[in-house]
């Protein structure tokens, strides 16, 4: 894949590395000066703010939660765990591979549960677990600065199968008693990138009365690396986990180090003492309880939650309400942040005005951090990996998809010869496909005009596996494949997440923009299962999800009757 999109991306240590004034070229001082930059990541806010007085955060006022305690770990579960291992994963720094594991599961998983339990009974880790080789990956800018690299861990394989194991018990508790902001949606199950932006947007277009709408798109300074452990265990403590449990996260804590690891170098070791572990499913959950409160300072503005990534958000008729509003709410949020001990990236955070109906102002009032630094207002931002415009019309960000497929078409054109017919569809299915299925049901209300761009590419790479000529008409290259329209196969997906909406199935934010109508009369009618359409004024407004999603469903209803596929509770509360 780096190949296809000429990325220099590349996990080889540079020729030569600057630390501070001083430009090494040994390789070995490369590997440590590495070690010693990323050991030091989680310490940025310490650095930034040494005289910070750490007052704890604004906390939820919880009701009272019910004790959590770790349950023995069942072996079929860890049987299942190890079978599903992937055998192209590297090996820890136990060197212990976990291709050996998945073949030997059947032998070696009750041991390894007896070993998981143990854990729990001790609150002890094994020390072997709590070290990460690193591998230094160049991001891309000047290669001699550290800081153009991302830190990757490679843990245990052990190590990840029991976190994994640990995160299900402890996001089964913190789901079943609702500990999470409804407007968290990093790393919790039936959430993602999509869904959290389809509810920003919806917020956004809903507004059609031709109000002003800003948002600042909050950028933090190395978060999951600056995660303090202390405040965490208090998090911990105040969601109801025993004193049991506690002190084994203490011990989880405690003694970690890592070596950075390249071209069969190890550097020395070297303590970590903050942070979570980016890489690990354990870590992640860990990352939102922590940042989780966070909601609560949003104040009159609207916010959304996903892991790192924070989008204050408001609307009024007046637009230097709506600013001095927002200005508000991000002074209480960056001291949420303070009180987190995570550091704001001032440079990184930027502010947009949607403005789609209305004139753009010339010179509208700046948003300041509470360092007095102006923050840039942009017109395009790149938010959970959909490139965001001020008026919503997504052509930046379907250019972007189209010069990205382009690039991956024309590499499998240019070598077409070395794949077999099997071979290159596979490609396409891996490698195309799911970068125009991603988001697509959020740049959908893009023009048709901008949308057919992306057709264009959709048929080049049907005619990479075909072989058609360019002159084939597009309805038989898809008679050829007996694939849909792009423009079918987007509504398909749109249409789905309505239905998992309906069915309760997609995050609360979702389901809740969607009410299904009760029919009048006894007749035909009530087989058919509608949605209540809201409503609304402007074209802007009838891009929203809760506006666009009952037109939709309604006008699919007048083909396709549902009553079959519905579950019969569901059909008897909606008629």
């Amino acid at each position: 894949m780096k190949s296809m999109e000429n990325k220099s991306t590349s996990s080889q240590l540079p020729t030569a590395l600057r630390l501070g004034n001083t430009v090494t070229t040994d390789k070995s001082m490369i590997i440590e000066n590495f070690n010693k930059h990323f050991s030091k990541a989680g310490h940025a806010f310490r650095l930034a703010t040494p005289t910070s007085d750490n007052r704890p955060p604004l906390a939820a006022t919880l009701p009272s939660l019910s004790r959590f305690s770790f349950t023995q770990i069942q072996i079929a579960d860890v049987l299942k765990e190890l079978q599903n291992l992937d055998p192209y994963k590297s090996a820890g720094l136990d060197n212990l591979d976990p291709l050996f594991l998945k073949l030997s599961a059947a032998i070696v998983a009750t041991p390894i549960t007896s070993l998981f339990n143990l854990s729990f009974i001790s609150s002890e880790i094994p020390k072997g677990w709590k070290a990460a080789a690193v591998i230094p990956l160049f991001k891309g800018g000047d290669t001699l600065d550290p800081n153009c690299y991302r830190p990757i861990s490679i843990l245990p394989c052990l190590s990840k199968v029991f976190k994994s194991q640990v995160n299900k018990q402890v996001t089964d508790h913190l789901e079943s008693h609702r500990t999470f902001s409804t407007v968290q949606s990093g790393f919790r199950a039936g959430h993602g990138c999509t869904s959290a932006t389809l509810k920003v947007l919806n917020d956004i277009t809903a507004i059609d009365k031709r109000q002003y709408c800003a948002a600042v798109f909050i950028d933090l300074a190395k978060a999951f690396d600056s995660v303090n452990h202390h405040i965490l265990i208090g998090r911990l403590s105040s969601l109801g986990f025993s004193d049991d449990c506690l002190a084994w996260f203490i011990n989880y804590f405690a003694d970690r180090v890592q070596c950075v690891k390249s071209e069969g170098m190890l550097s020395g070791p070297l303590a970590v003492s903050m942070g979570v572990p980016q890489g690990s499913i354990l870590g992640q959950t860990l990352f939102s309880v922590y940042i989780n409160d966070v909601a609560l300072a949003a104040g009159n503005s609207l916010i959304h939650l996903y892991a790192d990534d924070t989008i204050p958000y408001t609307s009024g008729p007046s637009l230097d309400t709506v600013l001095s509003n927002l200005q508000t709410s991000f002074n209480a949020i960056q001291h949420s942040f303070h009180g987190l001990q995570l550091l704001l990236n001032a440079n990184k955070t930027k502010c947009m005005l949607f403005n789609r109906s209305l004139p753009a102002p010339a010179r509208p009032t700046s948003i300041a951090t509470l360092d007095g630094s102006d923050l840039e207002y942009v017109d395009i931002y790149k938010y959970l990996g959909v490139w965001l415009d001020c008026k919503l019309s997504f052509q930046t960000h379907i250019k972007h998809l189209q010069s990205k497929i382009k690039s991956r078409v024309g590499f499998l054109f240019r070598n077409k010869a070395s794949f077999t017919h099997a071979a290159k569809l596979t490609l396409v299915k891996l490698t195309i496909l799911p970068i125009l299925d991603f988001g697509d049901v959020i740049y959908k209300i893009a023009s048709n005009t901008l949308l057919s761009k992306l057709d264009a590419v959709y048929h080049s790479a049907i005619r990479f596996f075909t072989k058609a000529p360019y002159t084939t008409n597009h309805c038989d290259l898809y008679a050829l494949v007996g694939w849909p329209s792009l423009h079918i196969r987007h509504q398909t997906h749109w249409l789905q997440v309505i239905y998992k909406s309906m069915l309760g199935k997609a995050p609360p934010y979702l389901s809740s923009l969607v009410t299904m109508a009760t029919p009048t009369r006894s007749t035909r009618s009530r087989r058919c299962i509608s949605l209540i359409i809201p409503k609304a004024n402007t074209s802007f407004g009838r891009l929203s999800f809760q506006f666009s999603a009952a037109c939709d469903w309604n006008e699919l209803q007048k083909s396709l009757k549902l009553e079959t596929y519905l579950p019969h509770q569901l059909q008897t509360s909606a008629i």
